[in-house]
């Protein structure tokens, strides 16, 4: 008698995952990871430090994008998305309290705000950013936003903040016209400017820079988080032109089966 046998694949689950995250224990861990990153490696100075955590008033507002690893069972890497309706019920995008943003909020289209971006460090250099960046992509284009906004912070060297210097490594094509022009609430004091760039472009504001974001205006010195923030406007019809091909290409795939499944 013969004896059939049907072999069962296990599909292995990914090593790391992407999602908003969907429960209080979730998001409490993606703020720790924020203290780690901002208060002990950054010397931000928290409100909430004694707490062990990073929040603010603005978190409640947001959805929190978060890069989980299955082997470690921790979330490695997070950013802090506020769209535009989220921001109409807070009263303003977190943007607000350090640029005047009249002429970019006056642009036609939605926008998504991005704050808070950060990566556990036993993790950087690893694919945590690009899983970070592929999921923030499809979750703007799937809400049909047009732009991307945001501030990256570039933290001091030995010397201070290397303000010219880091505008002189910026290609021009990525400085934003004069119409679009931000005011900062705080510039970066003269006291703390220096000519000697050592802290150089960090890999995050690398990353926007190619895929055409535009620096607008003069930076922020953000005191709390020893910090200059540039502000970054990221128009996605741009991104979606230069780097569907990279990060898009499931989204595309699946989009186009609900679409004829639809028809």
């Amino acid at each position: 008698m013969r004896k059939d046998t049907a072999e069962v694949l296990i599909k292995p689950a990914k090593r790391l995952e992407c999602f908003v995250a969907n429960s209080e224990a979730l998001i409490k861990e993606a703020q720790k990871l924020r203290y780690r990153v901002f208060a002990k490696e950054m010397g931000a100075k928290l409100k909430s430090e004694s707490e062990g955590l990073d929040y603010d008033d603005v978190d409640p507002y947001c959805d929190h994008l978060v890069v989980f690893d299955n082997a470690t069972q921790k979330v490695v890497g997070y950013t802090r998305l506020l769209t535009q309706y989220q921001a109409e019920k807070l009263g303003r995008f977190y943007s607000q309290s350090e640029f005047k943003l009249d002429q970019v909020l006056a642009l036609p289209g939605r926008f998504l705000e991005i704050g808070r971006t950060c990566v556990d460090p036993d993790f950087r250099g690893s694919a945590v950013l690009t899983t970070l960046w592929s999921s923030l992509v499809e979750y703007a284009l799937k809400g049909q936003f047009n732009y991307l906004l945001g501030c990256a912070s570039i933290t001091p060297g030995p010397s201070g903040f290397a303000v010219d210097a880091v505008y002189r490594n910026i290609d021009p094509k990525n400085i934003a016209p004069l119409s679009l022009d931000v005011a900062p609430t705080i510039p970066v004091p003269y006291s703390l400017r220096c000519n000697r760039d050592e802290s150089g472009i960090p890999p995050l504001l690398k990353a926007y820079l190619r895929f055409g974001a535009l620096i607008c205006g003069e930076p922020c010195w953000d005191e709390d988080f020893n910090c200059m923030d540039l502000f970054v406007l990221l128009p996605l019809d741009q991104l979606q032109e230069r780097y569907s091909k990279h990060y898009m290409r499931d989204y595309q795939a699946s989009n186009e089966i609900e679409k004829s499944a639809v028809l």
